[in-house]
């Protein structure tokens, strides 16, 4: 199959899964901000990025070599699997062993019980899901995720609304639905008869981790953008700005299924690709056509950001809209130097994700601690945006010695500053905004109508096949 039909057929089959996934726990916003106060969405919000900070961290980010090793043929898949399973089993264990420390530093002591569950259950989908990609198997990869978001809104409805138990209604719902979509991929995956014991293999693991563990920074990197934004938000300005805060990251979300969407299956491509002779042209090609996709959707959302929060997100928590900009150009940042990141993947040059994803945390925390206590909110908001631009610069540099793509710097440029123009708007309230808003976003669509095209003409021939 040509490259690029494949990497749009793939993408496609995340799409179908991606979009039931996304928007079912889109749509559960106006049920979080209808029955959990701010302070109490605030805990929660900071109890799960907590997890996901500390999962690549117990698991050594093990799930990140399945991907890798279970798709090159010079590897037996089962020995990946257990050998990876292996791993996250005693990250687990260690992590229960030094409850003491938890007890006494996380701010949510006594929901420390399903702390511990969703960490196990979150730990151990985190490899299925992988190793289900990795052998092809990315329709059932897709529908693991719709279940994952059904099961969830089908809990959340009945511990919510109806028994209103609050924040432990919440957990339970995550608890739920990640231990039904691990049963699900076993069986339907039909990896029971993988875990075979005999296949651990030290030498393996130790191969796995050599490749993981530089990744770890990495995906503490992401983490750390959001997990310092909450602890630095809780202790200048408490709980129930942070619960704003994490409600204005929801509405980035829509652009981070873009992102996802075409990540999946961008990253399969990549190391697939990634001694093709005509890499960089491919790899230049996809970047301009992918870019220009994250900067005309955020501009979408931009035109119509004040109607989303009007629509889906109570009353008392409208005020988080005059945050979502900069967390939306947050995430436009975030997708270039994770497209970048994945050359890193393919290469099996790790360390230059160590160094660039250490440089954009320290950024972050540091302009978080100066901005947070003088302009509130937005400082943690500009921090993240920043970082993120800091840390895609570096990968352009840092990538040039095994794979040169050639950027549209120009168009690039003159889209973001449309971008900061419909920004500065937003924050004007004028009486004609939406119609000066529709006017900009058909400007970024000018300065973009040939990627456009592209586009829309290589997704409706794939549609119609």
């Amino acid at each position: 199959m040509n490259v690029y039909k494949k990497l749009v057929n793939n993408s496609l089959i995340f799409a179908i899964g991606n979009l039931g996934t996304k928007l079912i726990i889109f749509l559960l916003l106006p049920l979080y901000t209808t029955y959990l106060k701010k302070s109490e969405f605030g805990l929660v919000d900071l109890f799960t990025t907590t997890l996901s900070f500390l999962i690549p961290i117990f698991t050594l980010s093990i799930f990140d070599s399945v991907l890798r090793f279970a798709m090159d043929k010079n590897y037996d898949k089962q020995a990946v699997l257990i050998n990876s399973i292996v791993v996250t089993l005693g990250g687990f264990i260690l992590s229960i062993l030094i409850y003491p420390i938890f007890i006494n530093i996380l701010p949510f002591d006594d929901l420390i019980l399903y702390f511990y569950l969703i960490l196990f259950f979150q730990s151990i989908n985190a490899t299925l899901t992988q190793y289900v990609r990795a052998q092809g198997k990315i329709k059932l990869f897709a529908i693991s995720g719709i279940i994952n978001a059904f099961t969830l809104l089908f809990c959340n409805i009945v511990l919510l609304v109806i028994y209103q138990m609050g924040i432990i209604g919440y957990l339970v719902s995550l608890i739920f639905a990640n231990l039904i979509t691990g049963i699900f991929l076993i069986y339907k995956g039909k990896l029971k008869h993988s875990f075979k014991v005999s296949k651990i293999n030290i030498k393996l693991t130790k191969e796995m981790l050599l490749y993981s563990i530089p990744l770890i920074p990495n995906a503490l990197m992401w983490w750390v953008m959001g997990l310092s934004d909450r602890y630095i938000i809780t202790y200048f300005l408490g709980l129930s700005a942070t619960g704003v805060y994490a409600v204005a990251n929801k509405i980035p979300s829509i652009l981070n299924m873009v992102n996802s969407i075409f990540f999946q299956a961008w990253q399969m491509s990549a190391i697939e690709e990634h001694d093709s002779k005509d890499k960089d042209k491919f790899f230049s090609n996809v970047f301009n056509i992918f870019s220009i996709a994250m900067l005309v959707s955020a501009s979408i959302i931009l035109v119509n950001l004040k109607l989303i929060m009007k629509l889906v997100v109570a009353d008392n928590y409208f005020e988080a809209w005059k945050y979502v900009p900069f967390l939306l150009l947050g995430v436009v940042f975030s997708s270039f130097s994770g497209f970048l990141g994945t050359n890193y993947i393919a290469a099996k040059k790790t360390k230059g994700v160590f160094k660039t994803s250490v440089i954009g945390a320290i950024i972050n925390i540091i302009i978080n601690v100066i901005l947070i206590p003088k302009i509130g909110i937005n400082g943690a908001a500009i921090g993240t945006m920043v970082s993120f631009a800091v840390i895609w610069i570096l990968r352009i540099i840092d990538t040039k010695s095994f794979v040169d793509i050639s950027i549209n710097y120009k168009k690039i440029i003159l889209t973001f500053i449309v971008l900061f123009i419909q920004i500065k708007i937003l924050y004007m309230s004028l009486n004609l905004e939406y119609i000066i808003q529709i006017f900009l976003f058909l400007i970024i669509a000018l300065l973009n109508l040939s990627e456009i095209k592209i586009l829309i003409k290589r997704i409706l021939l794939k549609l119609q096949k």
